[in-house]
């Protein structure tokens, strides 16, 4: 099974696109959003084959989304305007298919897609068996304008912090704030070693310092560790002791 995304500000388009990949065998819909954030979002995470991906959208264009999602993932342009196709196809993009657009157009899209991209099932881990390595050791977070993304690598995140809709992301020797919750920080990051401890805290526990009693140190950073997710951590302490 492809696992595709559908991405387009307009809500209408996108309901005919999901209405296309639920027709064809062999695609699974793994969600449809007008908001190319969250889109990225879920590319980041690995969670994503195929993007079928507008092109004029706020925030964010498709031709940005291809430029920071690299190849991290296959996509087919949806748009209304021709005069982008040659940009596309320097991103290697599958396909560039023009609204409105037919099923038969949308189907040969997706049979090259399904040509190009191995449908590779992703099997579920054995209890005891070791995990795969993080393959995209990094992800990008959103910086403090309009179209301004940061990098950052997984190895150099010490702990995250809730402030409502935003968060606080402490790496080596800084501090992001970015417009993402808690919640969302999570589902991009492999568990473990990222781990909720409370319900305004996640930390890496490779980063961990010490443990005593309902807190945790990552250097002299006290971490308080919520009742809900006191048993997950030290079960995961003592499976590493």
């Amino acid at each position: 099974m492809l696992r595709c995304i559908v991405v387009d500000d307009e809500a209408y388009a996108a309901r005919l696109l999901v209405a296309y990949v639920q027709k064809i065998p062999g695609l699974e819909l793994v969600g449809s959003t007008t908001n190319p954030i969250e889109a990225l979002q879920w590319v980041q995470a690995g969670r994503v084959d195929v993007v079928f991906l507008d092109i004029q959208m706020p925030e964010l264009t498709g031709l940005q989304f291809l430029k920071i999602c690299g190849q991290r993932c296959k996509v087919i342009l949806t748009t209304a305007y021709p005069e982008y196709a040659l940009d596309g196809f320097e991103y290697d993009v599958i396909d560039y298919l023009l609204k409105p657009i037919a099923f038969d157009r949308f189907l040969r899209a997706v049979q090259k897609a399904q040509a190009l991209v191995p449908a590779v099932a992703q099997p579920v881990p054995m209890a005891n068996e070791p995990v795969a390595p993080i393959t995209n050791p990094y992800l990008f977070v959103k910086g403090d304008s309009k179209n301004k993304f940061l990098r950052v690598s997984l190895s150099d995140i010490l702990y995250a912090e809730a402030l409502g809709n935003y968060l606080a992301l402490f790496v080596a020797g800084q501090r992001l704030v970015t417009y993402q919750t808690l919640k969302e920080l999570a589902e991009q990051l492999p568990q473990p070693p990222f781990l909720r401890v409370h319900k305004s805290f996640l930390v890496s526990i490779d980063k961990i310092t010490m443990i005593d009693g309902h807190t945790v140190y990552i250097g002299d950073k006290a971490i308080p560790v919520g009742e809900t997710y006191r048993e997950g951590l030290f079960r995961l302490v003592r499976d590493r002791a």
